[in-house]
């Protein structure tokens, strides 16, 4: 097989990678749908079941990006060897015509020569570079109870509904407490004003 059709091959496999991707961030919406409407009906339990697909589809969207990028990174080193390659044959012929070009000593024709291989150079220098930053800048994902955790919050928020009474009694302890504390702070200060005026 010539290197020519790995690259299609490859680049084909890149385009299908991303279509999945957008794919699972499609269902992860519709997850995130249902995740509001069972909130909004007080079924908690279905709730985060929808809560726990949504996050997996978000996964897997990121999973088929990250094998996405992997595959762009080695067509991109393809592209280079069948560019590579091409230059070379094209060298090659120049090289023929060059013994005249160098007896003559014609300093701008060799000049202009060395500055259009030296542009193909620098711009696979630029495409390699692009996709290596590509490639170290996808992220890692934080464990997913969390990520359930944090989604039912926000969709509830936007759907103006209050999650309180499903939080564990320690983070709702903490208001309550601030509160009867003021209200505390506030009663004192008020009976040692009525003490100053008896």
């Amino acid at each position: 097989m010539s290197m020519e059709k790995h690259l299609f091959n490859l680049k084909f496999a890149a385009k299908e990678l991303q279509r999945n991707s957008k794919k699972c961030d499609k269902d992860e919406k519709t997850e995130k749908a249902k995740v509001k409407k069972a909130i909004q009906k007080g079924n908690m339990e279905v709730a985060r079941i929808h809560a726990e697909n949504a996050i997996r589809q978000k996964n897997q969207s990121v999973t088929y990006l990250r094998m996405g990028a992997r595959v762009e990174a080695v067509a991109a080193r393809v592209q280079t060897a069948v560019t590579m390659n091409q230059v070379t044959k094209s060298m090659a012929g120049v090289v023929k015509g060059m013994d005249m070009t160098l007896k003559s000593m014609n300093l701008e024709k060799i000049s202009a020569l060395m500055d259009k291989f030296e542009r193909q150079f620098e711009t696979l220098d630029v495409q390699t570079a692009q996709m290596e930053d590509t490639m170290s800048s996808s992220t890692t994902l934080s464990t997913p109870q969390t990520q359930v955790d944090s989604l039912l919050h926000e969709l509830a928020d936007e759907a103006g509904l209050d999650l309180n009474l499903e939080l564990p009694e320690g983070q709702m302890g903490s208001v309550s407490t601030t509160v009867a504390s003021a209200e505390q702070d506030e009663l004192s200060q008020r009976l040692a004003r009525l003490r100053e005026q008896m």
